[in-house]
């Protein structure tokens, strides 16, 4: 079973590298691939209110041959609970749906400008934090200046961004400005679902010197960009296979032709203008 590592957040939480997004992930079967990717050595389970099966990971949780102060636990507050005591209404239930005393990650999922509550949102996490029912608190899908607001108005900088990340957009700016920041970046749709990304040339020729796959390759470019992928999975052998990156490393060039492959956003979800409740 390989060791998934750690990289410290801005707030003393151990966060791991790389992760397991849950999505569609429901029913029996859904708690049966999150028990078995437990068991893969995954720590870091990523789910959110709109994804409908917060249920299904808090059984996984407590199905688990783990401990569950090892596992990492992130859901994510809708754009319908954003403002301060929805957010905190919104936790409470998460909590209560899930069966757990706590959450070890909560994230605004879209910041939906145009409502321009999620500063009131953040205000009612930091309080949630202090009470000690949220462990880190971060956000999904936000800009430079979204992020610029949040510190500036609140003194409180997230501890996690998680955003569209994948060779075909690698963030590079905005990767930067985590870094200044100590922002961890995560990396939804890491393997750019439902495009050809696996085909592309480079990715074939560097999966055979490397004896490893091209899912492979682009997880362990995610981590040597410093940000943690969360690539979803129900069969345990792909499971295995998409964590067991942490046994070789690419070059600097080759990460840099990898990050060449940039052809911008796939879905147009820019965060200035795309909401979802």
């Amino acid at each position: 079973m390989p060791t998934i590592p750690t990289v410290t957040l801005n707030d003393g939480i151990a966060f791991p590298e790389l992760g397991l997004g849950t999505y569609g992930l429901r029913g029996a079967e859904g708690v049966e691939s999150i028990v078995a990717a437990i068991d893969a050595g995954y720590r870091l389970l990523d789910t959110a209110v709109n994804y409908e099966n917060e249920r299904e990971v808090g059984d996984a949780v407590r199905a688990a041959s783990v401990d569950r102060d090892e596992l990492l636990v992130t859901t994510k507050i809708p754009g319908r609970h954003h403002g301060y005591d929805d957010a905190i209404e919104s936790t409470n239930g998460s909590l209560a749906v899930m069966g757990l005393d706590w959450i070890d990650l909560s994230l605004i999922h879209w910041p939906n400008p145009s409502v321009d509550k999620y500063v009131d949102t953040w205000r009612a996490m930091i309080d949630l934090r202090e009470r000690q029912l949220l462990r880190s608190i971060g956000v999904s899908n936000f800009t430079e200046a979204m992020l610029t607001r949040l510190i500036d108005e609140t003194g409180v900088t997230p501890a996690v961004n998680q955003v569209e990340l994948h060779p075909y957009f690698p963030q590079t700016e905005l990767r930067a400005f985590h870094a200044e920041h100590g922002i961890r970046t995560e990396s939804w749709s890491p393997l750019a679902r439902r495009s050809e990304l696996l085909q592309e040339q480079v990715l074939q020729e560097l999966a055979e010197i490397y004896g490893v796959t091209p899912t492979q390759i682009v997880l362990r470019w995610h981590v040597q960009l410093g940000s943690t992928p969360i690539p979803k999975s129900a069969d345990p052998d792909r499971q295995r296979e998409n964590a067991d990156v942490f046994g070789f490393a690419l070059t600097d060039d080759e990460v840099g032709v990898i990050s060449g492959l940039e052809r911008g956003r796939l879905w147009g979800a820019h965060p200035d203008t795309h909401e979802e409740m």
